[in-house]
């Protein structure tokens, strides 16, 4: 049978917690951007569980943005789907199968864009979610916020708010709480004045834009769960005979969850959901969370991702298998980028938590596709690893050996050849590849268009970075691997 409200009743197995039947009359009051699996897993996963305890009280409408995908499971499974968490929290190991039922119904913004603006007019309706990539926010000058729909993510939400604004006649106690969980520093700051752009370039009235000043809170936020969603077959098929039934949604998480809200007092009280579990926290300055995670573990996932697919590794667990390659995300993490987080903070508190992370990059349960962790490669160096490594000048003046391998398996991954490439400067960078190795090089690191940066200006990266990407080409990543740590032996 396949996982659904009617057959909630039938499911037996005793390892499996399921929802009651009271939790499908709770009103909507989330509207969220995004059907992807990290929001399943850890904001659904919050608000599933804050409704369990009776504190949210509040389900959630998805909106499926782009024409990609199916939203199909989500209708034959009336929006539920089984968590699979599994890890190790406090030394003892979890194994928990969750049906979560935050989800009331996914609705598509191409062709259910009037019954979306009528949640506008809904009185309970709170707090907006977002996850749209990091490309997703950005402001499209010509967007039309009276398109049916609007182009861009920030143009919807524009149209969703500027209807909330009409609805109710801009009254102060229909604001709405708008959390993006976007990889961007600063994320809800980012959003907010694209908003505010897009409504100048509408032309809407002032009226609108001192409500959305005075009444509307953009959070920025961060969050901070591996969900690498469905499993392999085979392992989607054991799940599947030990729970007594087929999930299309099913996911697998770690044990470990943070989602970090930049908000005040009054934002708390709207985010109530937060009381449920440890992981949420809402607090006025999240930029010691936000460091954190963003360099020790999205940088350091984007600084040996195109190794470990070069390497021939799949998931990030085969890798941490690998003596050579878990020594080297060990030092490339603790050596480095614990030492040039531009973020004053303790380095023994940045060093702790980058154990923390080890461990969760070992987590046997977790099959993380290196793959998928290479794409918007270009975007994500910019605003995970280049703040760290021009911090690392600054703090040691010498060349960082981990981050020049990093930064050298990327060229060579762009280049093509490796894997499929999702990015938007794969064009580009493909085109520079017709030059000889040592041209690309100095082309691509002395673009300060992509790196805000002319890299080339860091004493001896430019050499280091040249020398790694010919070891790669001519001996292998096993070999340049082997050679990095002989030369650390030798120092």
């Amino acid at each position: 049978m396949i996982l659904s409200k009617e057959n909630l009743a039938a499911i037996r197995a005793a390892h499996v917690v399921t929802p009651g039947d009271d939790i499908f009359s709770l009103p909507e009051k989330v509207l969220q951007f995004g059907t992807g699996v990290l929001l399943r897993g850890l904001p659904d996963y919050f608000i599933d569980k804050a409704n369990r305890q009776g504190i949210f009280n509040g389900r959630v409408v998805v909106i499926k943005s782009t024409d990609s995908g199916d939203a199909g499971a989500f209708d034959r499974q009336d929006g539920l789907y089984t968590l699979c968490i599994r890890g190790i929290e406090n030394g003892r190991k979890v194994e928990e199968n969750l049906v979560c039922s935050a989800i009331s119904r996914v609705l598509s913004a191409k062709s259910q864009w009037a019954e979306i603006l009528k949640l506008a007019h809904s009185p309970e309706m709170q707090i907006i979610v977002s996850n749209t990539t990091e490309v997703g926010i950005q402001l499209v000058e010509d967007d039309d916020v009276r398109q049916t729909p609007p182009s861009s993510f920030p143009g919807k939400l524009l149209a969703f708010l500027y209807e909330r604004y009409k609805a109710f006649g801009g009254s102060a106690d229909s604001g709405m709480v708008v959390i993006p969980t976007e990889l961007i520093v600063d994320n809800g700051k980012k959003l907010a004045g694209i908003v505010r752009q897009l409504a100048e370039l509408n032309k809407l009235e002032d009226a609108f834009v001192d409500w959305l000043d005075a009444h509307c809170s953009f959070c920025s936020s961060l969050v901070d769960r591996i969900v690498p969603g469905k499993p392999d077959a085979a392992t989607l098929t054991r799940l599947e005979q030990e729970l007594g039934y087929k999930d299309d949604l099913l996911s697998i998480s770690e044990v470990y969850r943070l989602w970090a809200i930049e908000g005040n007092e009054k934002v708390k009280d709207v985010l109530s959901f937060a009381a449920a579990d440890a992981g949420v926290i809402v607090a006025p300055d999240i930029g010691i969370y936000r460091e954190l995670k963003l360099r020790m573990l999205n940088g350091t996932h984007t600084l040996s991702c195109g190794l470990a697919v070069l390497a021939h590794f799949a998931t990030v667990k085969n890798a941490m298998d690998d003596a050579s390659f878990s020594a080297f995300v060990a030092d490339l993490m603790l050596k480095e980028i614990a030492t040039a987080i531009p973020y004053e903070l303790p380095i023994a508190e940045a060093r702790d938590f980058g154990v923390r992370v080890l461990d969760r990059f070992r987590n046997p349960h977790i099959q993380h596709q290196w793959i998928s962790i290479t794409m918007q490669y270009t975007s994500k160096i910019k605003m995970r690893v280049i703040p760290v490594l021009l911090n690392y000048y600054q703090q040691h003046g010498t060349v960082p050996a981990h981050m020049a391998l990093g930064f050298a398996t990327y060229l060579l991954f762009m280049q093509g050849r490796s894997g499929p490439v999702t990015d938007d400067k794969a064009a580009y960078l493909s085109g520079i590849w017709q030059q000889a190795p040592a041209a690309v090089v100095k082309q691509v690191l002395s673009d300060s268009t992509l790196w805000g940066a002319d890299l080339t200006s860091l004493s001896g990266f430019e050499a280091a970075v040249r020398e790694n990407l010919e070891s790669l080409m001519n001996k292998g990543a096993a070999a340049t691997l082997a050679q990095l740590t002989t030369k650390k032996s030798v120092l």
